[in-house]
């Protein structure tokens, strides 16, 4: 049984290479697959099965992302560093220079893990500074290996998902400190990169084993929701395809069900009443162009009202880790309420799998790392940290700098600013440029004028008034959300001390 699974797991991962690489790239993966059996020889997972299906399953998934050969040779290698006798010297020598520094990376990686005890996104408790420093390293050098080449964080992200889907095999111990990593820290990441499917996936696969009650107690209260509200959206999707073939607007339309974690994270802000979650079960048209998105938008109001306030044009304004869409709830047949999301097929795979989707649009069949600027989140939060001197400052800054919501805001100019739920004009001022928000001397909001530390919305226009004799104030430190306002405002105020 083992021995076919592991067959299909090898074909289809050598299928989809066959689909992206050259032939001599092709023969350089089945060296890797070769060279992983070899060393995993013989080895067993707690599931029983052989060590090397891990592996292999790992790839698979970083190939689905579209990803060039070395990052799927080095997904193949990635334990044999820390599990086996083979060194990097060997990986250098058999599959080159590249290869060898992904799996160095996500073995430093691997080689620290986060405790149980230790999750300081959702707890407060006291913890021994030793400790907490160590953990707070983890995050440190995640962000630093993403910074250098995102790609380590893929095959992190890609074992971390094999390894949850095999949990059950582990001690309840170990599946609840794995499961609260991935739902704690992986998953936002994840996010972060807009890689909207994974991390759902990351998610729904921790939340179990991470609030077991919880998860039953939603599964008997959705599905039967679920089930009944399939059936309609069956009906009106046959009728909004009718709909746009009329109009000539080639489309797909599909629609699926919220994931489990996410669902539940809304009903907590709902009180648990399922009626006022529109997007439980969302229908999805993606068509050929951002003209046809506009006018199946149309279209769909052509035939049903739309909510007041609830139409989003990510289209237009694309959320800050990438992702666009335009999102319409609308009141249908029997006065149901339904959400209707509409992009591109490109917009699909950015929301699906965020930054590695530049992979998919390369052109030909080399593969080109994303541009800085898509990641520039990671290399101003690079910046910010090795600037941070105790654990407890690294902790603060994850929080607001990454695992916070984010808002985006714009300039008059119209240039969109990527800040965190909560964050000020001073935040902004600081973001634009350390200059402004040091002759930072007050600011407008959408035309008007607003203190400094009034909480931006998403979509605000922000206008700094600045002026050559203003300073920063000590007192900003109360409502500053950014590490680079923050630790800006301390250095000035700390020299007009």
């Amino acid at each position: 049984m083992e021995k076919s699974k592991l067959e299909q797991i090898e074909k289809e991962l050598l299928n989809l290479c066959e689909k992206e690489f050259s032939k001599d790239e092709i023969i350089k993966v089945k060296r890797a697959i070769d060279f992983a059996k070899n060393a995993h020889k013989d080895v067993l997972r707690q599931s029983g099965e052989p060590y090397i299906i891990h592996p292999l399953s790992v790839a698979l998934k970083v190939s689905k992302l579209h990803l060039d050969h070395q990052t799927v040779i080095a997904a193949l290698l990635h334990d044999t560093v820390e599990d086996t006798t083979t060194t990097l010297v060997d990986l250098k020598k058999n599959f080159g220079p590249d290869v060898a520094s992904l799996v160095e990376s996500v073995t430093k990686l691997s080689n620290i893990k986060i405790k149980k005890s230790w999750f300081p996104l959702i707890r407060s408790e006291t913890i021994e500074i030793p400790e907490f420093e160590r953990q707070v390293e983890t995050l440190r050098k995640m962000l630093i290996a993403m910074s250098r080449d995102v790609r380590v964080i893929f095959i992190k992200l890609a074992d971390k998902l094999h390894n949850l889907e095999t949990l059950s095999h582990l001690p309840s111990e170990k599946r609840e400190r794995i499961a609260k990593e991935a739902i704690e820290i992986y998953a936002p990441i994840a996010g972060r990169l807009g890689m909207g499917e994974w991390r759902g996936n990351l998610e729904d696969l921790s939340f179990p084993f991470v609030h077991e009650e919880a998860y039953k107690k939603l599964r008997s209260l959705a599905v039967p929701e679920i089930k009944e509200r399939e059936k309609y959206l069956t009906k009106i999707t046959k009728e909004l395809k009718v709909l746009l073939d009329k109009n000539d607007i080639n489309s797909t339309i599909n629609f699926r069900a919220k994931k489990w974690y996410s669902l539940y994270r809304k009903l907590l802000k709902y009180n648990n009443d399922m009626e006022k979650v529109y997007d439980l079960i969302a229908i999805r048209v993606i068509v050929e162009s951002v003209e046809d998105c506009y006018a199946v938008l149309g279209l769909i109001h052509s035939v049903w009202r739309p909510l007041v306030g609830r139409i989003k044009d990510y289209v237009a304004i694309p959320k800050p880790n990438g992702y666009q869409s335009i999102h319409t709830t609308v009141f249908a047949d029997q006065g149901r309420i339904i959400e209707f999301q509409i992009r591109t097929e490109k917009m699909h795979h950015q929301a699906e799998f965020g930054i590695a989707s530049h992979w998919i649009y390369a052109e030909g069949k080399t593969a080109k790392l994303p541009k800085k600027n898509d990641l520039k989140w990671i290399d101003d939060f690079y910046k910010m940290q090795k600037k941070i001197s105790s654990p407890e400052e690294l902790v603060k800054s994850l929080r607001m700098d990454l695992f916070e919501d984010r808002i985006f805001v714009f300039t008059p100019q119209g240039d969109v600013k990527d800040l965190p739920f909560g964050a000020t004009p001073v935040d902004f001022a600081y973001y634009v440029h350390t200059d402004l928000g040091n002759k930072c001397a007050g600011s407008k909001i959408n035309g008007k004028i607003a203190t400094l530390d009034t909480i931006l919305q998403n979509g605000d226009i922000v206008e700094i008034i600045k002026r050559e004799n203003a300073k920063p104030h000590a007192d900003w430190l109360k409502f500053t959300k950014t590490d680079i306002a923050r630790s800006q405002i301390k250095k000035i105020t700390h020299r007009q001390l």
